[in-house]
Protein backbone atom coordinates (compact mmCIF):
# COMPACT_ATOMS: atom_id res chain seq x y z
CA UNK A 1 0.00 0.00 0.00
CA UNK A 2 1.58 3.28 -1.13
CA UNK A 3 1.02 6.79 0.19
CA UNK A 4 0.96 10.05 -1.76
CA UNK A 5 1.73 13.03 0.48
CA UNK A 6 0.30 16.19 -1.05
CA UNK A 7 1.79 19.46 0.20
CA UNK A 8 -0.35 22.40 -0.89
CA UNK A 9 1.61 25.64 -1.22
CA UNK A 10 1.29 29.32 -2.04
CA UNK A 11 4.34 31.43 -1.18
CA UNK A 12 5.70 29.13 1.54
CA UNK A 13 9.44 29.73 1.05
CA UNK A 14 10.03 30.11 4.79
CA UNK A 15 8.75 26.65 5.74
CA UNK A 16 8.62 24.50 2.61
CA UNK A 17 12.07 22.91 3.06
CA UNK A 18 11.27 21.69 6.57
CA UNK A 19 7.82 20.54 5.46
CA UNK A 20 9.21 18.47 2.59
CA UNK A 21 11.89 16.98 4.83
CA UNK A 22 9.26 15.94 7.37
CA UNK A 23 7.19 14.31 4.61
CA UNK A 24 10.18 12.41 3.20
CA UNK A 25 11.12 11.27 6.70
CA UNK A 26 7.57 10.01 7.30
CA UNK A 27 7.77 7.96 4.09
CA UNK A 28 11.19 6.50 4.92
CA UNK A 29 11.03 2.71 4.66
CA UNK A 30 7.68 2.56 2.87
CA UNK A 31 6.51 3.08 -0.69
CA UNK A 32 5.20 6.50 -1.55
CA UNK A 33 5.66 9.88 -3.15
CA UNK A 34 5.63 13.55 -2.21
CA UNK A 35 3.79 16.00 -4.45
CA UNK A 36 4.12 19.75 -3.97
CA UNK A 37 0.87 21.21 -5.32
CA UNK A 38 1.59 24.89 -5.90
CA UNK A 39 -1.12 27.46 -6.51
CA UNK A 40 1.14 29.94 -8.30
CA UNK A 41 3.79 31.00 -5.79
CA UNK A 42 5.68 34.18 -6.65
CA UNK A 43 8.45 33.60 -4.10
CA UNK A 44 11.16 30.89 -3.94
CA UNK A 45 8.80 28.05 -2.94
CA UNK A 46 9.18 26.11 -6.20
CA UNK A 47 12.92 26.79 -6.41
CA UNK A 48 13.48 25.39 -2.92
CA UNK A 49 11.16 22.42 -3.49
CA UNK A 50 13.05 21.50 -6.67
CA UNK A 51 16.10 20.62 -4.56
CA UNK A 52 14.28 17.57 -3.17
CA UNK A 53 13.15 14.27 -4.78
CA UNK A 54 9.53 15.37 -5.04
CA UNK A 55 7.06 16.00 -7.84
CA UNK A 56 6.07 19.67 -8.26
CA UNK A 57 2.78 20.56 -9.93
CA UNK A 58 1.78 24.19 -10.45
CA UNK A 59 -1.46 25.71 -11.74
CA UNK A 60 -1.45 27.59 -15.04
CA UNK A 61 -4.01 30.04 -16.48
CA UNK A 62 -6.96 30.05 -16.50
CA UNK A 63 -6.73 28.22 -13.15
CA UNK A 64 -6.73 30.60 -10.18
CA UNK A 65 -5.51 30.13 -6.58
CA UNK A 66 -8.03 28.92 -4.03
CA UNK A 67 -8.05 26.75 -0.93
CA UNK A 68 -9.78 24.00 -2.86
CA UNK A 69 -7.55 23.90 -5.92
CA UNK A 70 -4.31 22.74 -4.26
CA UNK A 71 -5.56 19.40 -2.90
CA UNK A 72 -7.29 18.56 -6.17
CA UNK A 73 -4.19 19.50 -8.15
CA UNK A 74 -2.06 17.14 -6.07
CA UNK A 75 -4.66 14.38 -6.29
CA UNK A 76 -4.70 14.79 -10.06
CA UNK A 77 -1.03 13.74 -10.21
CA UNK A 78 -1.04 11.24 -7.32
CA UNK A 79 -0.83 7.45 -7.57
CA UNK A 80 -0.96 6.25 -3.96
CA UNK A 81 -3.54 4.02 -2.35
CA UNK A 82 -3.70 6.59 0.46
CA UNK A 83 -3.60 10.38 0.18
CA UNK A 84 -2.04 12.42 2.98
CA UNK A 85 -2.77 16.14 2.78
CA UNK A 86 -0.73 18.78 4.62
CA UNK A 87 -0.01 22.50 4.21
CA UNK A 88 3.34 23.99 3.21
CA UNK A 89 3.84 25.38 6.74
CA UNK A 90 3.33 22.09 8.59
CA UNK A 91 5.67 19.42 9.94
CA UNK A 92 4.25 15.91 9.57
CA UNK A 93 4.66 13.78 12.68
CA UNK A 94 6.95 10.90 11.74
CA UNK A 95 4.87 8.14 13.37
CA UNK A 96 1.45 9.33 12.24
CA UNK A 97 1.25 7.49 8.91
CA UNK A 98 1.87 4.03 10.40
CA UNK A 99 -0.86 4.46 12.99
CA UNK A 100 -3.28 6.03 10.49
CA UNK A 101 -2.80 3.25 7.91
CA UNK A 102 -3.41 0.63 10.60
CA UNK A 103 -6.60 2.38 11.66
CA UNK A 104 -7.94 2.53 8.10
CA UNK A 105 -7.06 -1.13 7.55
CA UNK A 106 -8.99 -2.07 10.69
CA UNK A 107 -11.94 0.19 9.84
CA UNK A 108 -12.92 -0.29 6.17
CA UNK A 109 -15.92 2.05 6.42
CA UNK A 110 -13.73 5.03 7.43
CA UNK A 111 -12.56 7.26 4.57
CA UNK A 112 -10.05 9.39 6.45
CA UNK A 113 -8.17 9.68 9.71
CA UNK A 114 -6.35 12.62 11.26
CA UNK A 115 -4.91 13.69 14.59
CA UNK A 116 -4.17 16.86 16.53
CA UNK A 117 -2.91 19.96 14.74
CA UNK A 118 -0.44 21.54 17.15
CA UNK A 119 -0.44 25.31 16.55
CA UNK A 120 3.06 26.73 16.94
CA UNK A 121 2.65 30.35 15.82
CA UNK A 122 -0.65 32.21 15.82
CA UNK A 123 -1.85 35.70 16.77
CA UNK A 124 -3.25 36.09 20.27
CA UNK A 125 -6.81 36.98 19.24
CA UNK A 126 -6.97 34.25 16.62
CA UNK A 127 -5.64 31.72 19.14
CA UNK A 128 -8.23 32.76 21.70
CA UNK A 129 -10.96 32.35 19.09
CA UNK A 130 -9.76 28.88 18.09
CA UNK A 131 -9.19 27.36 21.50
CA UNK A 132 -12.51 28.75 22.74
CA UNK A 133 -14.38 26.89 20.02
CA UNK A 134 -15.58 23.38 20.84
CA UNK A 135 -16.84 21.95 17.58
CA UNK A 136 -17.50 18.41 16.30
CA UNK A 137 -14.54 18.56 13.89
CA UNK A 138 -12.14 19.18 16.82
CA UNK A 139 -13.16 16.16 18.89
CA UNK A 140 -11.53 12.76 19.31
CA UNK A 141 -13.25 9.89 17.53
CA UNK A 142 -15.89 10.37 14.85
CA UNK A 143 -15.76 13.85 13.25
CA UNK A 144 -17.54 15.66 10.43
CA UNK A 145 -14.46 17.02 8.62
CA UNK A 146 -10.66 16.86 8.79
CA UNK A 147 -9.53 20.46 9.21
CA UNK A 148 -5.81 20.78 8.57
CA UNK A 149 -5.59 17.58 6.53
CA UNK A 150 -4.98 13.94 7.31
CA UNK A 151 -4.78 10.56 5.60
CA UNK A 152 -7.57 9.63 3.16
CA UNK A 153 -8.42 6.34 1.50
CA UNK A 154 -8.10 6.82 -2.28
CA UNK A 155 -11.02 4.53 -3.08
CA UNK A 156 -13.31 6.70 -0.93
CA UNK A 157 -12.23 9.87 -2.75
CA UNK A 158 -12.82 8.26 -6.13
CA UNK A 159 -16.25 7.09 -4.97
CA UNK A 160 -17.39 10.70 -4.41
CA UNK A 161 -15.95 12.01 -7.66
CA UNK A 162 -13.16 14.40 -6.69
CA UNK A 163 -10.93 15.29 -3.77
CA UNK A 164 -11.42 19.03 -3.36
CA UNK A 165 -13.65 21.63 -5.05
CA UNK A 166 -11.47 24.11 -6.95
CA UNK A 167 -14.18 26.79 -6.59
CA UNK A 168 -13.95 26.97 -2.80
CA UNK A 169 -11.79 29.60 -1.11
CA UNK A 170 -12.68 28.13 2.29
CA UNK A 171 -14.69 25.28 3.84
CA UNK A 172 -13.13 22.81 1.40
CA UNK A 173 -12.58 20.30 4.26
CA UNK A 174 -16.24 20.56 5.26
CA UNK A 175 -17.33 20.07 1.64
CA UNK A 176 -15.23 16.92 1.31
CA UNK A 177 -16.40 15.68 4.69
CA UNK A 178 -20.09 16.03 3.95
CA UNK A 179 -19.74 14.45 0.50
CA UNK A 180 -17.98 11.46 2.06
CA UNK A 181 -20.44 11.15 4.94
CA UNK A 182 -23.46 11.42 2.64
CA UNK A 183 -21.99 8.49 0.68
CA UNK A 184 -21.78 6.39 3.85
CA UNK A 185 -18.12 6.92 4.79
CA UNK A 186 -16.83 7.96 8.21
CA UNK A 187 -14.02 10.26 9.39
CA UNK A 188 -11.99 9.83 12.57
CA UNK A 189 -9.55 11.77 14.75
CA UNK A 190 -6.90 9.86 16.67
CA UNK A 191 -5.78 11.09 20.09
CA UNK A 192 -2.24 11.82 18.87
CA UNK A 193 -0.40 14.55 17.01
CA UNK A 194 -0.74 14.72 13.24
CA UNK A 195 1.28 17.85 12.43
CA UNK A 196 2.87 20.93 13.91
CA UNK A 197 1.46 24.03 12.19
CA UNK A 198 3.43 27.28 11.92
CA UNK A 199 0.50 29.53 11.07
CA UNK A 200 -0.23 33.24 10.91
CA UNK A 201 1.71 35.69 13.02
CA UNK A 202 0.19 38.88 11.61
CA UNK A 203 -2.16 41.16 13.50
CA UNK A 204 -5.65 39.62 13.63
CA UNK A 205 -7.28 42.62 11.92
CA UNK A 206 -4.74 42.47 9.12
CA UNK A 207 -5.50 38.77 8.86
CA UNK A 208 -9.19 39.57 8.38
CA UNK A 209 -8.35 41.98 5.57
CA UNK A 210 -5.98 39.45 4.00
CA UNK A 211 -8.69 36.81 4.12
CA UNK A 212 -11.12 39.16 2.42
CA UNK A 213 -8.63 40.00 -0.34
CA UNK A 214 -7.75 36.33 -0.85
CA UNK A 215 -11.48 35.48 -0.97
CA UNK A 216 -11.09 33.06 1.95
CA UNK A 217 -14.11 34.63 3.63
CA UNK A 218 -16.23 33.85 0.58
CA UNK A 219 -15.93 30.16 1.43
CA UNK A 220 -19.22 29.63 3.27
CA UNK A 221 -21.21 31.32 0.50
CA UNK A 222 -19.37 29.28 -2.13
CA UNK A 223 -20.09 26.12 -0.13
CA UNK A 224 -23.81 26.92 -0.08
CA UNK A 225 -23.71 27.50 -3.85
CA UNK A 226 -21.92 24.18 -4.37
CA UNK A 227 -24.49 22.34 -2.23
CA UNK A 228 -27.60 23.71 -3.94
CA UNK A 229 -29.65 20.88 -5.40
CA UNK A 230 -27.54 18.21 -3.67
CA UNK A 231 -29.18 15.62 -1.37
CA UNK A 232 -27.11 16.90 1.56
CA UNK A 233 -28.02 20.59 1.20
CA UNK A 234 -30.30 20.64 4.26
CA UNK A 235 -27.61 18.82 6.21
CA UNK A 236 -25.18 21.60 5.29
CA UNK A 237 -27.60 24.17 6.71
CA UNK A 238 -27.99 22.16 9.92
CA UNK A 239 -24.27 21.61 10.45
CA UNK A 240 -23.11 25.21 10.01
CA UNK A 241 -24.13 27.09 13.17
CA UNK A 242 -22.41 30.20 11.82
CA UNK A 243 -25.28 30.58 9.34
CA UNK A 244 -27.62 31.34 12.23
CA UNK A 245 -25.17 33.93 13.51
CA UNK A 246 -24.84 35.63 10.13
CA UNK A 247 -28.67 35.70 9.88
CA UNK A 248 -28.79 37.55 13.21
CA UNK A 249 -26.17 39.98 11.93
CA UNK A 250 -28.31 40.65 8.82
CA UNK A 251 -31.33 41.31 11.05
CA UNK A 252 -29.20 43.67 13.14
CA UNK A 253 -28.19 45.56 10.00
CA UNK A 254 -31.80 45.71 8.77
CA UNK A 255 -33.04 47.07 12.10
CA UNK A 256 -30.29 49.69 12.11
CA UNK A 257 -31.04 50.68 8.52
CA UNK A 258 -34.75 50.86 9.31
CA UNK A 259 -34.10 53.19 12.23
CA UNK A 260 -32.01 55.51 10.05
CA UNK A 261 -34.50 55.53 7.18
CA UNK A 262 -37.80 55.76 9.03
CA UNK A 263 -37.20 57.62 12.29
CA UNK A 264 -37.97 61.31 11.64
CA UNK A 265 -35.41 62.40 14.24
CA UNK A 266 -32.16 61.40 12.54
CA UNK A 267 -30.08 62.27 15.60
CA UNK A 268 -32.22 59.91 17.67
CA UNK A 269 -31.92 57.25 14.95
CA UNK A 270 -28.13 57.51 14.95
CA UNK A 271 -28.06 57.40 18.75
CA UNK A 272 -30.22 54.26 18.70
CA UNK A 273 -27.94 52.55 16.21
CA UNK A 274 -24.89 53.41 18.34
CA UNK A 275 -26.65 52.19 21.46
CA UNK A 276 -27.47 48.84 19.86
CA UNK A 277 -23.88 48.45 18.68
CA UNK A 278 -22.51 49.37 22.12
CA UNK A 279 -24.87 46.93 23.82
CA UNK A 280 -23.89 44.05 21.58
CA UNK A 281 -20.20 44.89 21.94
CA UNK A 282 -20.53 44.97 25.73
CA UNK A 283 -22.27 41.59 25.87
CA UNK A 284 -19.71 39.96 23.58
CA UNK A 285 -16.80 41.51 25.50
CA UNK A 286 -18.13 40.13 28.77
CA UNK A 287 -18.57 36.69 27.22
CA UNK A 288 -15.10 36.71 25.65
CA UNK A 289 -13.42 38.10 28.74
CA UNK A 290 -11.97 41.31 27.27
CA UNK A 291 -12.94 44.37 25.28
CA UNK A 292 -10.26 43.67 22.67
CA UNK A 293 -11.53 40.16 22.01
CA UNK A 294 -15.12 41.41 21.99
CA UNK A 295 -14.38 44.12 19.42
CA UNK A 296 -12.44 41.71 17.22
CA UNK A 297 -15.32 39.21 17.35
CA UNK A 298 -17.93 41.77 16.28
CA UNK A 299 -15.72 43.09 13.48
CA UNK A 300 -15.14 39.50 12.31
CA UNK A 301 -18.93 38.93 12.29
CA UNK A 302 -19.32 41.90 9.96
CA UNK A 303 -16.60 40.68 7.60
CA UNK A 304 -18.03 37.15 7.42
CA UNK A 305 -21.63 38.31 7.00
CA UNK A 306 -20.65 40.69 4.21
CA UNK A 307 -18.67 37.96 2.42
CA UNK A 308 -21.39 35.30 2.42
CA UNK A 309 -23.62 36.73 -0.35
CA UNK A 310 -20.56 37.55 -2.45
CA UNK A 311 -19.45 33.92 -2.31
CA UNK A 312 -22.98 32.68 -2.94
CA UNK A 313 -23.27 34.65 -6.18
CA UNK A 314 -19.86 33.73 -7.59
CA UNK A 315 -19.72 31.59 -10.73
CA UNK A 316 -18.53 27.98 -10.61
CA UNK A 317 -16.45 25.66 -12.73
CA UNK A 318 -16.96 21.90 -12.81
CA UNK A 319 -14.87 20.66 -9.83
CA UNK A 320 -14.14 17.28 -11.42
CA UNK A 321 -12.58 18.78 -14.57
CA UNK A 322 -8.76 18.51 -14.87
CA UNK A 323 -6.96 21.54 -13.43
CA UNK A 324 -4.86 23.52 -15.88
CA UNK A 325 -1.31 22.89 -14.67
CA UNK A 326 2.27 21.92 -15.47
CA UNK A 327 4.61 19.43 -13.89
CA UNK A 328 7.80 21.27 -12.93
CA UNK A 329 9.69 18.51 -11.23
CA UNK A 330 9.66 14.76 -10.72
CA UNK A 331 11.24 12.59 -8.05
CA UNK A 332 14.78 11.43 -8.78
Amino acid sequence: MTISIIIKTLNEEKRIAATIESALAALDGRGGEVIVADSGSSDRTVEIASRYPVAIAQITPPALPSCGIGPQLGFQYSRGDYICLIDGDMLLDRGFLDEAVRFLADNPSVAGVTGHVEEMLVSNLEFARRVGRVAPENRIGSIDRMNGGGLYRRSAIEAVGYFSDRNLHGYEEFDLGIRLRSAGWGLHRLDRRFVQHFGHTVNSYRLLIRRWKSKYLYGVGELLRASLGKPYFLQVLRELPELKLWTLVYLWWLVSLGLVLFLPDKLMALASVCAIFSGVLLLVSVKKGSFGMGLYTVVAWFFHAAALPVGLLRGRRQPSDPIESRLLGKPA
